[in-house]
């Protein structure tokens, strides 16, 4: 950077609206790497800084979902320079040394590093972080489409390629929306029959181009009943959080089939223990993953051409997409 500030948007008060300013650039410290912030995607894990959730410190810089360059890197970074482009999505580190850590399993480390709100985030001009937290940005994929690529992305294809389903398998996607468009893609491109599920119509037309092969709509009755008509799932993918409809869908299992939740409502999942103990299903989470699983995802999106759908904003209209963020079609992303 030329100069020594800024413009950024803090969350500055629990529960009030991004404030935009100035603040200092940061300098990288060791084993850190400064990236200038090209794109960052919108996404409602923002709701953690505003409302001071996951012990968050206001002020705090948000933005989880960042494409940039490295412009700067700190004493005994070897893995990036100048000009790589990287990506910095919801996981912001590892330990390293503790019980998980040391198993490979870097997603849950009990440290708990968490991007905007371990640290600043990405809606500013640049960023530091632990090199360990970016991912590399294949050539292939813009700026505005990496960003959601680093949360949204990452997390549907994450929960697919660990679901159990094989090719040929029938995978369902609940809620075609900011997550449920990527899903379907990745779903389409990973082999399985792809089913979307959204309440409504209006959907139906997008899915079907984006890969579904079947479509339930939701409001015309039981949406697990519909999918057990049409077969059963080996898996169902939940991208809507919402816990009545979610508990449905366990019925629209195969055996051995499982639910994975990657959105939750504030209500409890109840599920009849009969359709989970008769035909052995199973009802799972599926939590982001680490910045190598970011790489992967985006690599397997430039390979099979699977791309979010975004709508760009200045990054001064930061509170006004925040609060728009559900009527984009389908991920809003802002620019610096």
């Amino acid at each position: 950077m030329s100069t020594s500030t800024m413009k950024a948007v803090q969350a500055v008060e629990v529960g009030e609206p991004f404030v935009v300013g100035e603040l200092p650039v940061p300098e990288p410290g060791p084993g850190q790497v400064r990236v200038r912030v090209r794109a960052c995607g919108v996404c409602g894990g923002e709701n953690v800084v505003r409302y001071g959730l996951l012990g968050v410190r206001l002020p705090r810089v948000p933005g989880h979902e960042i494409a940039g360059e490295v412009d700067a890197v700190g004493p005994g970074v070897t893995a990036w320079k100048s000009g790589d482009r990287a990506g910095i999505g919801w996981h912001g580190g590892s330990c390293f040394v503790c019980d998980p850590c040391r198993r490979g399993d870097f997603a849950n480390c009990v440290q708990g590093n968490v991007v905007a709100v371990t640290y600043d985030g990405g809606y500013a001009e640049c960023v530091v972080a632990p090199q360990d937290a970016l991912a590399r940005i294949p050539d292939a994929i813009s700026f505005e489409e990496a960003g959601p690529l680093m949360c949204a992305g990452i997390t549907t294809f994450n929960a697919l390629r660990h679901c159990g389903a094989g090719p040929g398998d029938t995978v369902a996607v609940h809620g075609i929306g900011g997550l449920g468009h990527l899903a379907v893609q990745f779903a389409d491109k990973m082999g399985f029959r792809t089913v979307a599920i959204n309440r409504g119509r209006t959907k139906e037309d997008v899915s079907r181009r984006l890969g579904a092969d079947e479509y339930i709509d939701s409001d015309e009755g039981s949406a697990g009943e519909a999918l057990a008509k049409h077969g059963g799932a080996a898996a169902v993918i939940s991208t809507a959080g919402h816990s009545p409809s979610q508990a449905d869908l366990v019925q629209g299992l195969a055996p051995n089939g499982r639910l994975v939740v990657i959105a939750t409502g504030q209500d409890p999942i109840q599920v009849d223990p009969e359709l989970l103990v008769f035909g052995r299903r199973e009802l799972a989470g599926w939590y982001s993953g680490h910045a190598k699983d970011s790489e992967e995802a985006m690599a397997f999106a430039a390979l099979k051409g699977v791309r979010p759908m975004v709508e760009t904003h200045p990054l001064d209209d930061a509170e006004n997409t925040f609060q728009n963020m559900g009527k984009a079609k389908y991920r809003a992303v802002l620019l610096p």
